[in-house]
Protein backbone atom coordinates (compact mmCIF):
# COMPACT_ATOMS: atom_id res chain seq x y z
CA UNK A 1 0.00 0.00 0.00
CA UNK A 2 1.37 3.41 -0.98
CA UNK A 3 1.48 5.84 1.94
CA UNK A 4 -0.17 9.14 1.00
CA UNK A 5 0.44 12.17 3.16
CA UNK A 6 1.74 15.74 2.80
CA UNK A 7 5.47 16.19 3.12
CA UNK A 8 6.47 18.65 5.88
CA UNK A 9 9.90 19.13 4.28
CA UNK A 10 8.19 21.13 1.55
CA UNK A 11 7.62 24.04 3.94
CA UNK A 12 9.73 27.10 3.16
CA UNK A 13 11.31 29.01 6.02
CA UNK A 14 9.02 32.02 6.53
CA UNK A 15 8.00 31.79 2.89
CA UNK A 16 11.54 32.17 1.52
CA UNK A 17 13.56 29.92 -0.78
CA UNK A 18 17.00 31.47 -0.61
CA UNK A 19 16.61 35.01 -1.93
CA UNK A 20 13.23 34.19 -3.52
CA UNK A 21 9.67 34.11 -2.24
CA UNK A 22 8.22 36.38 0.41
CA UNK A 23 5.03 38.44 0.36
CA UNK A 24 5.12 41.70 -1.61
CA UNK A 25 1.53 42.78 -1.13
CA UNK A 26 -0.57 45.89 -0.45
CA UNK A 27 -1.25 46.56 3.23
CA UNK A 28 -4.91 45.62 2.80
CA UNK A 29 -3.87 41.98 2.26
CA UNK A 30 -1.28 41.69 5.01
CA UNK A 31 -3.66 40.74 7.81
CA UNK A 32 -5.66 38.15 5.89
CA UNK A 33 -2.63 36.43 4.38
CA UNK A 34 -0.96 36.28 7.78
CA UNK A 35 -4.14 34.78 9.18
CA UNK A 36 -4.15 32.24 6.36
CA UNK A 37 -0.49 31.37 6.99
CA UNK A 38 -1.09 30.87 10.71
CA UNK A 39 -4.26 28.86 10.08
CA UNK A 40 -2.49 26.60 7.59
CA UNK A 41 0.36 25.96 10.02
CA UNK A 42 -2.05 25.12 12.82
CA UNK A 43 -4.50 22.96 10.85
CA UNK A 44 -1.85 20.85 9.13
CA UNK A 45 -0.52 19.86 12.55
CA UNK A 46 -3.89 18.36 13.47
CA UNK A 47 -4.44 14.65 12.92
CA UNK A 48 -8.09 15.13 11.94
CA UNK A 49 -7.16 17.52 9.11
CA UNK A 50 -4.54 15.17 7.70
CA UNK A 51 -6.88 12.20 8.01
CA UNK A 52 -9.70 13.94 6.13
CA UNK A 53 -7.30 15.15 3.43
CA UNK A 54 -5.78 11.69 2.98
CA UNK A 55 -9.17 9.98 2.85
CA UNK A 56 -10.43 12.38 0.20
CA UNK A 57 -7.27 11.85 -1.85
CA UNK A 58 -7.81 8.10 -1.71
CA UNK A 59 -11.58 7.80 -2.01
CA UNK A 60 -12.53 10.89 -4.03
CA UNK A 61 -9.46 11.76 -6.09
CA UNK A 62 -8.41 8.14 -6.61
CA UNK A 63 -4.86 8.25 -5.27
CA UNK A 64 -2.31 6.84 -5.46
CA UNK A 65 -2.02 7.63 -9.16
CA UNK A 66 -0.37 4.92 -11.22
CA UNK A 67 3.31 4.79 -12.13
CA UNK A 68 3.18 3.20 -15.58
CA UNK A 69 6.11 1.62 -17.42
CA UNK A 70 5.74 3.03 -20.93
CA UNK A 71 7.34 0.12 -22.76
CA UNK A 72 6.71 1.35 -26.30
CA UNK A 73 8.00 4.85 -25.56
CA UNK A 74 10.96 3.32 -23.75
CA UNK A 75 11.87 1.20 -26.77
CA UNK A 76 11.52 4.23 -29.05
CA UNK A 77 13.78 6.38 -26.85
CA UNK A 78 16.31 3.80 -25.71
CA UNK A 79 15.76 4.39 -21.97
CA UNK A 80 13.37 2.88 -19.44
CA UNK A 81 10.62 5.46 -18.88
CA UNK A 82 7.85 5.43 -16.29
CA UNK A 83 4.95 7.86 -16.48
CA UNK A 84 3.47 9.26 -13.27
CA UNK A 85 -0.21 9.27 -14.24
CA UNK A 86 -1.69 12.40 -12.64
CA UNK A 87 -4.04 12.47 -15.64
CA UNK A 88 -5.91 9.56 -14.01
CA UNK A 89 -6.96 11.65 -11.03
CA UNK A 90 -10.58 12.77 -10.67
CA UNK A 91 -10.93 15.89 -12.88
CA UNK A 92 -7.96 14.76 -14.99
CA UNK A 93 -4.93 16.51 -13.53
CA UNK A 94 -2.70 17.11 -10.52
CA UNK A 95 -4.62 20.30 -9.68
CA UNK A 96 -7.21 18.45 -7.60
CA UNK A 97 -4.59 17.55 -4.93
CA UNK A 98 -4.06 21.18 -3.98
CA UNK A 99 -7.71 22.11 -4.40
CA UNK A 100 -8.86 19.45 -1.95
CA UNK A 101 -6.29 20.63 0.58
CA UNK A 102 -7.15 24.31 0.27
CA UNK A 103 -10.90 23.75 0.19
CA UNK A 104 -10.63 21.94 3.52
CA UNK A 105 -8.85 25.00 4.91
CA UNK A 106 -11.56 27.24 3.46
CA UNK A 107 -14.28 25.13 5.05
CA UNK A 108 -12.62 25.32 8.44
CA UNK A 109 -12.15 29.08 8.09
CA UNK A 110 -15.86 29.52 7.39
CA UNK A 111 -15.38 30.84 3.85
CA UNK A 112 -18.58 31.85 2.05
CA UNK A 113 -17.05 32.09 -1.42
CA UNK A 114 -14.12 30.55 -3.33
CA UNK A 115 -12.23 32.49 -6.00
CA UNK A 116 -9.66 30.96 -8.31
CA UNK A 117 -7.68 31.71 -11.46
CA UNK A 118 -6.96 29.33 -14.33
CA UNK A 119 -5.11 29.18 -17.64
CA UNK A 120 -5.51 25.72 -19.16
CA UNK A 121 -8.73 25.33 -17.17
CA UNK A 122 -7.60 22.31 -15.17
CA UNK A 123 -7.26 24.27 -11.92
CA UNK A 124 -10.59 25.95 -12.58
CA UNK A 125 -12.27 22.58 -13.02
CA UNK A 126 -10.60 21.23 -9.88
CA UNK A 127 -11.57 24.32 -7.85
CA UNK A 128 -15.15 24.14 -9.10
CA UNK A 129 -15.24 20.42 -8.28
CA UNK A 130 -13.95 20.84 -4.74
CA UNK A 131 -16.32 23.78 -4.19
CA UNK A 132 -19.27 21.70 -5.35
CA UNK A 133 -18.21 18.86 -3.05
CA UNK A 134 -18.28 21.11 0.02
CA UNK A 135 -21.15 23.34 -1.10
CA UNK A 136 -19.28 26.66 -1.38
CA UNK A 137 -19.98 29.09 -4.28
CA UNK A 138 -17.03 29.47 -6.69
CA UNK A 139 -15.86 32.19 -9.09
CA UNK A 140 -13.13 31.33 -11.61
CA UNK A 141 -11.18 34.10 -13.38
CA UNK A 142 -9.78 33.27 -16.79
CA UNK A 143 -8.16 35.27 -19.59
CA UNK A 144 -10.50 35.84 -22.52
CA UNK A 145 -8.10 34.13 -24.94
CA UNK A 146 -7.89 31.08 -22.67
CA UNK A 147 -11.69 30.97 -22.43
CA UNK A 148 -11.71 30.46 -26.21
CA UNK A 149 -8.85 27.98 -26.50
CA UNK A 150 -9.99 25.90 -23.50
CA UNK A 151 -13.72 25.93 -24.23
CA UNK A 152 -14.30 22.35 -23.03
CA UNK A 153 -12.99 23.12 -19.55
CA UNK A 154 -15.05 26.29 -19.41
CA UNK A 155 -18.17 24.23 -20.05
CA UNK A 156 -17.10 21.77 -17.35
CA UNK A 157 -16.65 24.55 -14.79
CA UNK A 158 -20.09 25.96 -15.51
CA UNK A 159 -21.64 22.50 -15.29
CA UNK A 160 -20.09 22.17 -11.83
CA UNK A 161 -21.83 25.38 -10.78
CA UNK A 162 -18.92 27.81 -10.97
CA UNK A 163 -19.18 31.32 -12.38
CA UNK A 164 -16.49 31.80 -15.05
CA UNK A 165 -15.36 35.41 -15.38
CA UNK A 166 -13.41 36.22 -18.55
CA UNK A 167 -10.94 39.08 -18.19
CA UNK A 168 -9.99 41.34 -21.08
CA UNK A 169 -6.97 42.71 -19.24
CA UNK A 170 -3.53 42.75 -20.87
CA UNK A 171 -2.70 39.68 -22.93
CA UNK A 172 -5.95 37.99 -21.77
CA UNK A 173 -4.08 34.91 -20.50
CA UNK A 174 -3.08 33.38 -17.15
CA UNK A 175 -1.09 36.38 -15.90
CA UNK A 176 -4.14 38.58 -16.32
CA UNK A 177 -6.46 36.03 -14.71
CA UNK A 178 -4.22 36.13 -11.61
CA UNK A 179 -4.32 39.95 -11.63
CA UNK A 180 -8.11 39.92 -11.89
CA UNK A 181 -8.50 37.36 -9.11
CA UNK A 182 -6.14 39.28 -6.81
CA UNK A 183 -8.04 42.49 -7.52
CA UNK A 184 -11.31 40.82 -6.60
CA UNK A 185 -9.72 39.35 -3.46
CA UNK A 186 -8.58 42.79 -2.32
CA UNK A 187 -12.10 44.14 -2.74
CA UNK A 188 -13.74 41.08 -1.18
CA UNK A 189 -11.52 40.04 1.74
CA UNK A 190 -14.06 37.56 3.10
CA UNK A 191 -13.50 35.37 0.03
CA UNK A 192 -11.02 32.50 0.07
CA UNK A 193 -8.51 32.77 -2.77
CA UNK A 194 -7.69 29.23 -3.92
CA UNK A 195 -4.46 29.88 -5.82
CA UNK A 196 -3.64 27.02 -8.15
CA UNK A 197 0.08 27.11 -8.78
CA UNK A 198 3.32 27.34 -6.84
CA UNK A 199 3.46 31.13 -7.19
CA UNK A 200 2.17 34.27 -5.52
CA UNK A 201 2.82 35.72 -2.07
CA UNK A 202 3.50 33.68 1.04
CA UNK A 203 1.86 31.39 2.17
CA UNK A 204 0.65 30.17 -1.25
CA UNK A 205 3.86 28.51 -2.53
CA UNK A 206 4.24 26.90 0.89
CA UNK A 207 0.68 25.54 0.86
CA UNK A 208 0.65 24.40 -2.76
CA UNK A 209 4.02 22.66 -2.39
CA UNK A 210 2.79 20.89 0.72
CA UNK A 211 -0.39 19.57 -0.87
CA UNK A 212 1.30 18.57 -4.15
CA UNK A 213 4.17 16.75 -2.44
CA UNK A 214 2.05 13.58 -2.50
CA UNK A 215 3.10 13.16 -6.15
CA UNK A 216 6.79 12.84 -5.36
CA UNK A 217 6.24 10.70 -2.28
CA UNK A 218 4.18 8.20 -4.24
CA UNK A 219 6.55 8.17 -7.21
CA UNK A 220 9.52 7.49 -4.95
CA UNK A 221 7.82 4.56 -3.21
CA UNK A 222 6.52 3.17 -6.50
CA UNK A 223 9.82 3.25 -8.39
CA UNK A 224 11.60 1.58 -5.47
CA UNK A 225 8.95 -1.13 -5.43
CA UNK A 226 9.19 -1.71 -9.20
CA UNK A 227 12.92 -1.30 -9.81
CA UNK A 228 14.57 -1.59 -6.40
CA UNK A 229 16.37 1.70 -6.93
CA UNK A 230 15.83 5.39 -7.58
CA UNK A 231 15.57 6.77 -11.12
CA UNK A 232 18.53 8.35 -12.85
CA UNK A 233 16.40 11.33 -13.84
CA UNK A 234 12.94 12.85 -13.47
CA UNK A 235 11.03 15.24 -15.75
CA UNK A 236 8.06 17.59 -15.45
CA UNK A 237 6.62 20.57 -17.29
CA UNK A 238 6.99 23.95 -15.58
CA UNK A 239 4.56 26.85 -15.94
CA UNK A 240 3.89 28.24 -12.50
CA UNK A 241 5.52 25.07 -11.19
CA UNK A 242 3.11 23.06 -9.04
CA UNK A 243 3.12 19.68 -10.79
CA UNK A 244 6.89 19.85 -11.14
CA UNK A 245 7.56 20.74 -7.51
CA UNK A 246 5.16 17.97 -6.54
CA UNK A 247 7.30 15.36 -8.32
CA UNK A 248 10.67 16.96 -7.56
CA UNK A 249 9.91 17.11 -3.82
CA UNK A 250 10.29 13.35 -3.47
CA UNK A 251 13.85 13.40 -4.82
CA UNK A 252 15.42 16.73 -3.85
CA UNK A 253 17.73 15.13 -1.28
CA UNK A 254 18.85 12.38 -3.66
CA UNK A 255 21.82 13.96 -5.42
CA UNK A 256 22.18 10.99 -7.76
CA UNK A 257 18.77 11.80 -9.30
CA UNK A 258 19.00 14.51 -11.95
CA UNK A 259 15.99 16.84 -12.14
CA UNK A 260 14.73 18.40 -15.35
CA UNK A 261 11.99 20.97 -15.96
CA UNK A 262 10.46 21.67 -19.39
CA UNK A 263 9.33 25.26 -19.93
CA UNK A 264 7.00 26.51 -22.63
CA UNK A 265 9.35 27.77 -25.35
CA UNK A 266 6.72 29.18 -27.69
CA UNK A 267 7.71 29.30 -31.34
CA UNK A 268 11.40 29.37 -30.46
CA UNK A 269 11.96 33.07 -31.13
CA UNK A 270 13.80 33.76 -27.90
CA UNK A 271 15.04 35.39 -25.76
CA UNK A 272 12.21 37.18 -23.97
CA UNK A 273 8.83 35.84 -25.04
CA UNK A 274 8.90 32.43 -23.34
CA UNK A 275 10.78 30.12 -20.95
CA UNK A 276 10.98 32.20 -17.77
CA UNK A 277 13.85 30.41 -16.02
CA UNK A 278 15.85 30.27 -19.22
CA UNK A 279 15.45 33.92 -20.24
CA UNK A 280 13.84 35.82 -17.35
CA UNK A 281 15.37 37.89 -14.58
CA UNK A 282 14.82 38.01 -10.80
CA UNK A 283 11.88 40.36 -10.26
CA UNK A 284 9.04 41.02 -7.85
CA UNK A 285 5.90 39.91 -9.69
CA UNK A 286 2.40 39.18 -8.40
CA UNK A 287 3.38 39.19 -4.76
CA UNK A 288 6.62 37.20 -4.78
CA UNK A 289 10.26 37.55 -5.82
CA UNK A 290 11.27 35.06 -8.48
CA UNK A 291 12.29 34.97 -12.12
CA UNK A 292 10.03 36.77 -14.58
CA UNK A 293 10.05 37.64 -18.26
CA UNK A 294 10.68 41.39 -18.47
CA UNK A 295 11.29 44.10 -21.04
CA UNK A 296 14.31 46.41 -21.23
CA UNK A 297 12.80 48.55 -18.47
CA UNK A 298 12.39 45.59 -16.14
CA UNK A 299 8.61 45.46 -16.55
CA UNK A 300 6.84 42.08 -16.84
CA UNK A 301 5.81 41.15 -20.36
CA UNK A 302 3.38 38.66 -21.85
CA UNK A 303 4.64 35.14 -22.46
CA UNK A 304 3.84 33.07 -25.54
CA UNK A 305 3.16 29.34 -25.47
CA UNK A 306 0.75 26.96 -27.17
CA UNK A 307 0.04 25.56 -23.69
CA UNK A 308 -2.25 27.82 -21.67
CA UNK A 309 -0.96 26.32 -18.44
CA UNK A 310 2.63 27.27 -19.33
CA UNK A 311 1.73 30.69 -20.75
CA UNK A 312 2.86 32.63 -17.69
CA UNK A 313 5.79 35.09 -17.36
CA UNK A 314 6.50 34.32 -13.68
CA UNK A 315 7.63 31.15 -11.94
CA UNK A 316 7.65 29.40 -8.57
CA UNK A 317 10.21 30.92 -6.16
CA UNK A 318 11.36 27.42 -5.24
CA UNK A 319 12.09 26.59 -8.88
CA UNK A 320 14.11 29.83 -9.06
CA UNK A 321 16.12 28.63 -6.07
CA UNK A 322 16.60 25.15 -7.55
CA UNK A 323 17.87 26.73 -10.77
CA UNK A 324 20.35 29.03 -9.04
CA UNK A 325 21.69 26.22 -6.85
CA UNK A 326 21.94 23.89 -9.88
CA UNK A 327 19.82 21.24 -8.19
CA UNK A 328 17.48 21.26 -11.19
CA UNK A 329 18.01 22.08 -14.85
CA UNK A 330 15.38 23.87 -16.92
CA UNK A 331 15.05 23.87 -20.70
CA UNK A 332 12.78 25.60 -23.23
CA UNK A 333 10.66 23.24 -25.32
CA UNK A 334 9.08 24.71 -28.42
CA UNK A 335 5.44 24.46 -29.37
CA UNK A 336 6.30 22.20 -32.29
CA UNK A 337 8.39 19.84 -30.15
CA UNK A 338 5.50 19.55 -27.69
CA UNK A 339 2.99 18.88 -30.48
CA UNK A 340 5.16 16.09 -31.86
CA UNK A 341 5.47 14.50 -28.41
CA UNK A 342 1.70 14.89 -27.86
CA UNK A 343 1.01 12.92 -31.03
CA UNK A 344 3.79 10.39 -30.45
CA UNK A 345 2.64 9.42 -26.95
CA UNK A 346 -0.91 9.00 -28.23
CA UNK A 347 0.23 6.64 -30.98
CA UNK A 348 2.80 4.67 -28.96
CA UNK A 349 1.01 4.27 -25.62
CA UNK A 350 -2.63 5.19 -26.19
CA UNK A 351 -2.20 8.10 -23.77
CA UNK A 352 -3.29 11.53 -24.94
CA UNK A 353 -1.66 13.85 -22.46
CA UNK A 354 -2.28 17.55 -21.90
CA UNK A 355 -0.17 19.72 -24.19
CA UNK A 356 1.49 21.07 -21.03
CA UNK A 357 2.69 17.59 -20.05
CA UNK A 358 3.76 16.93 -23.63
CA UNK A 359 6.54 19.45 -23.07
CA UNK A 360 8.00 17.17 -20.38
CA UNK A 361 7.64 14.14 -22.66
CA UNK A 362 9.42 16.01 -25.46
CA UNK A 363 12.30 16.98 -23.16
CA UNK A 364 12.65 13.41 -21.90
CA UNK A 365 12.80 12.09 -25.45
CA UNK A 366 15.52 14.61 -26.31
CA UNK A 367 17.70 14.07 -23.24
CA UNK A 368 17.25 10.30 -22.82
CA UNK A 369 17.69 9.20 -26.43
CA UNK A 370 19.97 6.15 -26.44
CA UNK A 371 21.11 6.71 -22.83
CA UNK A 372 19.71 3.47 -21.34
CA UNK A 373 18.68 5.37 -18.20
CA UNK A 374 15.80 4.89 -15.78
CA UNK A 375 13.47 7.89 -15.70
CA UNK A 376 10.10 9.18 -14.48
CA UNK A 377 8.07 11.70 -16.47
CA UNK A 378 5.16 13.44 -14.77
CA UNK A 379 2.03 13.36 -16.91
CA UNK A 380 0.30 16.18 -15.08
CA UNK A 381 -2.99 16.14 -16.97
CA UNK A 382 -5.03 14.51 -19.67
CA UNK A 383 -5.37 15.96 -23.15
CA UNK A 384 -9.11 15.93 -23.82
CA UNK A 385 -9.09 19.72 -23.66
CA UNK A 386 -6.52 19.93 -26.47
CA UNK A 387 -7.89 17.38 -28.94
CA UNK A 388 -10.16 19.81 -30.82
CA UNK A 389 -7.37 22.32 -31.36
CA UNK A 390 -5.50 22.33 -34.66
CA UNK A 391 -2.03 20.94 -34.00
Amino acid sequence: MIEVKPNPSMLAHQGSYGEYGGAYIPPVLEKQLQQLADFFDNETQKAEFSEEFIQLLKNYVGRPSALFHAKNLSEYVGSKIYLKREDLNHTGSHKINNCIGQILLAKRMGAKEIIAETGAGQHGVAAATASALLGIPCKVFMGAIDVERQALNVRRMRLLGAEVIATELGSKTLKDAVDAALGYYIENPTSFYLLGSHVGPHPYPKMVGYFQSVIGQEARQQILAFEGRLPDSIFASVGGGSNAIGLFSGFLEDKEVSIHGAEGGGDGTYPNTAATLSFGKPTVFQGTRSYCLVDDNGEPIASKSIAAGLDYPGISPQHAYLKDTNRAQYYPVTDQEAIEAYKLLSRLEGITTAIESAHAVALAIKLLKGKNELAIVNVSGRGDKDVEREM
